[in-house]
C-alpha cells in the first residue's frame, strides 16, 4: 500500500484512538486521486474486473452511472471488463434504462432460479456476485447523484497494486440536504452514526477506523467475497466488514477517500427500521463468535409512531444468504441439471 493519511490523536477527555486502528488507518487510507488509470491499467495485466450496480426504482440515476462508467472505464481505458446492473424488482423503468446505457441487466430472481427467493439489498449483491464473472467485483449503490470514475478506478487501486490486500471500502463525506434544500455538510450517514458506528468500537474496535461502514461502494476480490454470508437486507454492509475481519484479517482490508457522495435521503422510518436489522446482523455475529448467549431470540417487531401518534408495526428480521462458493460446490455435486442455475 502507499503512504496514507495521519489519524489524528484528539486531546481532551475520553480515551486516546486505540494503537490497532491508528496503525492500520494510515497505511491503509488512501485517496482516489493516488490512483490515476494508467498506473492502474499498467498494474491490470490478465485481471478481470466486474462492476455490479443493486437497483430497485432508480431510473432517475442508474442511466449515468452505467453511461460514466462506460465512457471513461470500458471505453476510454478498458480497466472495467463487464458493467452489471442488477434489477431488484423495479416497477419503473430501470432495467430499460441501464440496458440502453450498456450494462448486462439481470433479474434479481432470475440468477439462481432453483433458489427460494429472498428480499433486500443484500440479496441483490449476492445475486449479482453469482451474475458476475470478474476476478475483482466493485459494487456502487444505483442512487448516486454525484458518481463520477474515480468511484470505481479509486477502489480498484489497492487490489490491482497490493496482492495482499483482499477487500477495500469507499470513504467519503456524506452531506444531507435539509429543509429548503440547505446541505448540511457531514450530516448524512445518520444510521451510521448513530448504530453502526457504536456497535463496530464497542464489539469489533478493530474496525473502528471505517469512515463509512455501511457505504455501499466497496471492492474485493472474488474469491473472498464468495467465501463470507450475505445478510439479504440492509445489513449486509455491516455484516461484511465483520465477517471479513474474521476471515481475512484487518491488515487485508483497506478504504480509500472518493470525495462527497450525494444521493436520496431516507425519512427517519425507513432509517429506524434499517437500524433494527443492522442491529440484528450484529446480534447474529455476536451469538455466532460465541460472545452472546441468550435464551431466546431477539424479537423481530419493530413499532413507531407518526407524528399524530398512529402506529405502524414493520417485521425487521434478517435473513442470509450462506457463501457462494458452498452454493455453487453443492450444485456441481448435484449434476449438470443444476450446473444451468450457477452459470
Amino acid at each position: 500500500m502507499r503512504s496514507g493519511r495521519r489519524m489524528e490523536n484528539y486531546s481532551g477527555r475520553g480515551p486516546a484512538v486505540p494503537d490497532r486502528v491508528r496503525e492500520w488507518f494510515g497505511p491503509h487510507t488512501t485517496s482516489a486521486a493516488d490512483w490515476p488509470l494508467d498506473a492502474l491499467l499498467l498494474a491490470k495485466g490478465p485481471v478481470t474486473v466486474s462492476v455490479v450496480l443493486p437497483a430497485r426504482d432508480e431510473q432517475e440515476t442508474v442511466g449515468e452511472i452505467v453511461s460514466i462508467i462506460r465512457r471513461d472505464l470500458v471505453d476510454a481505458v478498458p480497466l472495467v471488463d463487464e458493467i452489471v446492473v442488477v434489477d431488484s424488482r423495479s416497477t419503473d423503468a430501470t432495467a430499460a434504462v441501464a440496458a440502453a446505457a450498456g450494462a448486462r441487466v439481470v433479474h434479481q430472481d432470475a440468477v439462481l432460479p432453483g433458489l427460494p427467493p429472498l428480499s433486500g439489498k443484500g440479496e441483490a449483491l449476492w445475486k449479482g456476485l453469482a451474475a458476475s464473472t470478474g476476478d475483482l467485483v466493485v459494487f456502487a449503490d444505483a442512487d448516486l447523484r454525484n458518481f463520477g470514475a474515480h468511484f470505481i478506478s479509486g477502489l480498484l487501486g489497492p487490489l490491482l497494486t497490493d496482492p495482499r490486500v483482499q477487500f477495500v471500502k469507499g470513504a467519503y463525506e456524506r452531506p444531507l440536504k435539509g429543509p429548503g434544500g440547505v446541505v448540511q455538510r457531514g450530516a448524512g450517514g445518520r444510521v451510521t452514526e448513530l448504530v453502526a458506528r457504536p456497535l463496530l468500537n464497542l464489539f469489533w474496535p478493530e474496525l473502528a477506523g471505517f469512515v463509512q461502514p455501511l457505504g455501499g461502494e466497496y471492492a474485493a476480490r472474488r474469491r473472498v467475497l464468495e467465501a463470507v454470508p450475505f445478510v439479504t437486507e440492509y445489513g449486509v454492509e455491516f455484516g461484511l466488514l465483520v465477517d471479513l475481519l474474521e476471515r481475512v484479517g484487518l491488515d487485508a482490508m483497506a478504504q480509500v477517500d472518493l470525495g462527497s457522495r450525494e444521493h436520496s435521503s431516507q425519512s427517519i422510518a425507513a432509517l429506524g427500521k434499517m437500524s433494527g436489522q443492522i442491529i440484528l446482523t450484529a446480534w447474529s455475529r455476536l451469538e455466532r463468535q460465541g460472545r452472546l448467549v441468550s435464551s431466546e431470540p431477539p424479537a423481530t417487531a419493530l413499532l413507531q409512531f407518526a407524528p399524530d401518534l398512529s402506529t405502524a408495526v414493520s417485521d425487521v428480521a434478517v435473513a442470509e444468504r450462506p457463501p457462494l462458493m458452498s452454493v455453487v460446490r453443492e450444485a456441481v455435486a448435484r449434476g449438470p441439471e443444476v450446473k444451468e442455475d450457477v452459470a
